[in-house]
């Protein structure tokens, strides 16, 4: 029996934590492993679809104002951790990056320790190297055994700042889940396919990283242009209110809705006629995966992982800007494209299943 553990913040919508669970409920199917979860905090919208076997920890740290009791609480939270959990696992991921208590279980937990990068850094921190080189010191990235990037992007952009971690630096993408999506699409939705062209984007709203301003505006400038089409928007976060303030402000209230944060977001694609995503930097978004294996065809700003949307014939990929977005809205709506998709789940889940094993 090979004991495995994984770290991260929390089980809320997100596509980081939609891949962490796919990956360790994959992983529990094999009676050979024994899986340990770790969280800072045990919830979140997710927290139900774990699966039994998997056992569920907290280590949160203190966040007390008190400079030196917070201090004396978390080095005594650190000694019973290691005390108790040093080099008992044969295997550890900290899967949420950034996080400095998910790097700590990670490294206590096993020799063999990993270090999950869901996004090209240096497109993050708007190519300041300094930046790059204090996120990745500040969670002791050298410590670790491995270094794996979700998208060859982050994995190159990584390099050009770290050469010598060459041999420790892998791709490994994230997994597919393509069974449960499929059959979650078939929920019952009270919205229906309308018969205007309709793009969906799903996921945070959050401007400084998702852009989708670019939406609005460019949704209005084909409203001048007398186009007649829908966005949907499926998910909410800290801007939500200011897209919704930018939509009255331009009347586009006939051609942009907002249905909120969607557990199962799964019918909605089928609704509708493409996925359009207008951020400025990714890892290797999860809506990727999930249009390909509903074949919705996808509208994206060229971010990490976006080149596999062409390789696999299923999207057109536009530079970061409201005129270049605009002009495709405006294609996929004259079009209709319908891309031919070849895309294998099946094989590439094996392929990254023999990756994760041989990590293992």
């Amino acid at each position: 029996m090979k004991k495995l553990l994984f770290s991260s913040n929390n089980l809320d919508i997100g596509g980081i934590e939609r891949a962490l669970i796919t990956l360790i409920n994959e992983l529990s199917k094999n009676s050979d492993y024994e899986i340990t979860l770790v969280l800072d905090k045990k919830e979140g919208l997710f927290i139900n679809d774990v699966n039994d076997n998997i056992k569920i920890i907290e280590y949160n740290s203190c966040k007390s104002n008190n400079t030196i009791l917070r201090k004396i609480i978390n080095l005594l939270k650190r000694i019973c951790f290691i005390l108790k959990h040093k080099n008992k696992y044969d295997f550890s991921a900290s899967y949420a990056t950034y996080s400095k208590m998910c790097s700590f279980v990670a490294r206590t937990a096993s020799k063999n320790s990993n270090l999950w990068g869901h996004a090209d850094y240096m497109e993050l921190y708007n190519n300041d190297k300094n930046r790059v080189i204090d996120f990745f010191s500040s969670i002791e990235f050298e410590k670790f055994k491995r270094i794996i990037f979700v998208s060859e992007e982050g994995k190159n952009s990584f390099l050009e700042i770290f050469p010598s971690l060459k041999d420790k630096v892998i791709v490994c993408n994230n997994l597919i889940d393509y069974s449960r999506i499929k059959q979650l699409s078939k929920e019952k939705i009270k919205l229906q396919k309308d018969k205007l062209f309709t793009f969906i984007n799903i996921g945070r709203h959050d401007e400084e990283q998702k852009k989708l301003s670019r939406i609005i505006e460019a949704t209005k400038k084909l409203k001048e242009d007398n186009y007649k089409f829908k966005v949907i928007f499926v998910g909410d976060g800290k801007d939500t209110n200011k897209y919704k303030n930018m939509v009255r402000k331009y009347k586009l209230e006939n051609y942009i809705s907002f249905l909120g944060r969607k557990k199962n977001p799964y019918p909605y694609y089928l609704i509708s006629d493409a996925v359009i995503l207008t951020s400025d930097y990714e890892g290797y978004p999860v809506v990727f995966q999930e249009s390909m294996v509903l074949n919705i065809p996808v509208l994206t700003t060229n971010v990490s992982g976006s080149t596999s949307i062409l390789e696999n014939n299923n999207g057109i990929v536009v530079n970061k800007n409201i005129e270049d977005i605009y002009n495709e809205m405006k294609n996929f709506i004259d079009k209709k494209y319908h891309f031919d998709n070849k895309f294998n789940t099946q094989e590439f889940n094996e392929n990254i299943m023999k990756k994760i094993e041989e990590l293992i």
